[in-house]
């Protein structure tokens, strides 16, 4: 299908990840022009290589202001399409032992860089009158886990900006969403998986890991497996296009089923 994105420019963050990367192989097999930024300098410019096609890549702190500025103005060109898919899980922990640093922590990279790079890009957009703006979120934001809460509360506060982001934007050719993961094959949930083979001792490998926190922990996750990075690319890269001209303001959940209440 032709997404009518060729000869877009694509600006990804996390883009040395696996899910940042899967979006960047289906954009640039669309005709974009792809950015990757990342926070390790020989990370983002192996990616970079690794996928040709002229895309470039930048190092940069998106957790603060002044390096969120700092990149900013590395670019060139503004960008057409804006993929925010950078995050952490943040501490994790009883709610009300998490210390206030650490919640702190995951607000200023999960959802405060994704505030930054909109008041640095989407104008630009605007002022062109055509711009895709998807906003990497979590299951998390329908269906909180106690042990979660600092990740809850920072994606969440990252889909309440892109929606209100996407009511006066869209009038002007910005059309932002948001899509929803869950327990997707990346270097974050590897390692979780990591973290929970040290904590227990009877667990042996990742298979395993993963076996028993599916088992455990997401009950509802119909398909009962992580899913595949490519398989949320799909969907963003389906946001980006000319194909989702309609859609305003949502959050496409692709979680395998692990969010057990009905989306309405």
């Amino acid at each position: 299908m032709d997404l009518g994105i060729k000869g877009r420019t694509a600006l990804i963050t996390g883009g040395a990840g696996t899910m940042g990367r899967a979006v960047a192989e289906l954009l640039i097999a669309e005709g974009c022009q792809v950015i990757l930024t990342d926070i390790d300098e020989d990370d983002v410019q192996k990616t970079a290589q690794e996928l040709g096609n002229g895309t470039v890549g930048f190092a940069a702190d998106l957790s603060t202001k002044e390096g969120s500025d700092a990149f900013a103005k590395k670019i060139d060109q503004s960008p057409d399409i804006l993929v925010h898919a950078a995050g952490i899980t943040g501490a994790k922990g009883d709610p009300l032992e998490i210390d206030e640093e650490d919640y702190m922590h995951a607000l200023q990279i999960d959802f405060l860089s994704g505030v930054r790079l909109a008041k640095d890009f989407v104008p630009g957009m605007a002022e062109r009158g055509w711009g895709r703006v998807v906003y990497v979120t979590s299951e998390n934001v329908a269906q909180s886990y106690p042990d979660e809460v600092v990740y809850n509360s920072a994606k969440s506060a990252l889909l309440s900006f892109a929606k209100g982001l996407s009511m006066p934007y869209a009038k002007k050719g910005v059309l932002v969403n948001a899509v929803a993961p869950a327990f997707i094959e990346t270097n974050m949930t590897d390692g979780m998986m990591e973290q929970r083979m040290e904590k227990h001792d009877d667990i042996d490998s990742m298979e395993e890991a993963v076996e028993t926190f599916l088992e455990e922990e997401r009950p509802y996750l119909t398909l009962g497996r992580r899913g595949r990075p490519e398989e949320v690319a799909a969907a963003i890269a389906f946001l980006c296009s000319e194909r989702a001209s309609f859609v305003v303001g949502s959050n496409y959940r692709v979680d395998g089923g692990a969010v057990a209440s009905l989306d309405i």
